[in-house]
C-alpha cells in the first residue's frame, strides 16, 4: 500500500508556483480546505485561475486570496456572498467565467474521469453557448464542453487514511469528491487522519487512486455564511 500521508501543510502544497490552475473543493464555506487555502494565501503566489463552486465571502476562504489580489481568473456558478468578488469582477480586475453548476461539476467529473468532454443541455440558446459547438441528440440540443484541466485539486474530507481513502459528511459531501482525481496532483486535507485499515471499506466515497497527498488539518473555524434563528415567541 502507497503511504500517501505528509506531515504538514507546506510539504502538500510543495510544488505550486504562479499562473497555475487549481480545483478548489467546497460549497460556499461548506468543507472547503481551509489550511490549504491558507497555504496559498501565505505562499503569496500570484496570477492564478481558481475553479471552484463560488468564493465564499469576503474575509475567510478564497476570499483571502481574491483581497491580496492573488487569484486572476475565477472559473464559478456563482458570485456568492463575496463582495470583493462582485467589485472586482464588474470593475474587469478579475476575469469570471461563470457556469451552471450542474456543468461545473460535470466538467470536474469528466476530468476525473479522463473523457475530454461532455455535451450537456444546459446553458443551449444562451451566452453560455456563444462560440461553442452544438449537437442535437434525439431532438434535443446540447452544447459541447471541456473538460477542466488543473495543476492542483485541493479537497476536505472528514475522515482519510494514509492511503488516501476519503470519507466526507454532510453537506461537505459537495464538489470534493468530483474534484478528487481531476487534476494532475490530488491534496487531500482531512479532520482526522486514521491508519490503513481503520476505515469500513463500504464507507469510502473516494478510493485513494484519486489521492496523491494527504495530510491531518488544524484549527478548522467552519463558519457559517448566514445563520437565521426563530424569533422568541
Amino acid at each position: 500500500m502507497i503511504n500517501k500521508k505528509v506531515n504538514s501543510v507546506s510539504e502538500a502544497t510543495k510544488g505550486i508556483r504562479d499562473n497555475m490552475t487549481f480545483m478548489l473543493g467546497g460549497f460556499g464555506l461548506s468543507g472547503i480546505p481551509e489550511n490549504a487555502i491558507a497555504a496559498l494565501v501565505k505562499s503569496g503566489i500570484t496570477g492564478l485561475t481558481c475553479i471552484s463552486n463560488n468564493a465564499g465571502v469576503d474575509d475567510f476562504g478564497l476570499g483571502l486570496l481574491l483581497h491580496q489580489k492573488q487569484i486572476k481568473k475565477m472559473v464559478s456558478s456563482y458570485v456568492g456572498e463575496n463582495d470583493e468578488f462582485e467589485r472586482q469582477m464588474l470593475s474587469g480586475e478579475l476575469d469570471v467565467e461563470l457556469i451552471p453548476q450542474g456543468t461545473l461539476a460535470e466538467r470536474c467529473r469528466a476530468a476525473q474521469a479522463g473523457f475530454p468532454a461532455i455535451f450537456t443541455p444546459a446553458g443551449y440558446g444562451t451566452e453560455v453557448a456563444e462560440g461553442k459547438e452544438t449537437r442535437e441528440f434525439d431532438g434535443k440540443m446540447y452544447v459541447l464542453e471541456h473538460a477542466f484541466k488543473a495543476d492542483f485539486a485541493f479537497v476536505k474530507a472528514w475522515k482519510g487514511d494514509a492511503a488516501g481513502n476519503l470519507v466526507f459528511k454532510g453537506t461537505a459531501r459537495n464538489f470534493n469528491p468530483c474534484m478528487a482525481g481531476a487534476a494532475k496532483v490530488t491534496v487531500a486535507e482531512v479532520e482526522e487522519l486514521v491508519p490503513v485499515g481503520a476505515l469500513d471499506p463500504n464507507q469510502i466515497h473516494i478510493p485513494g487512486i484519486f489521492v496523491q497527498r494527504i495530510f491531518q488539518g488544524e484549527k478548522y473555524e467552519k463558519r457559517i455564511e448566514q445563520r437565521t434563528v426563530r424569533t422568541r415567541e
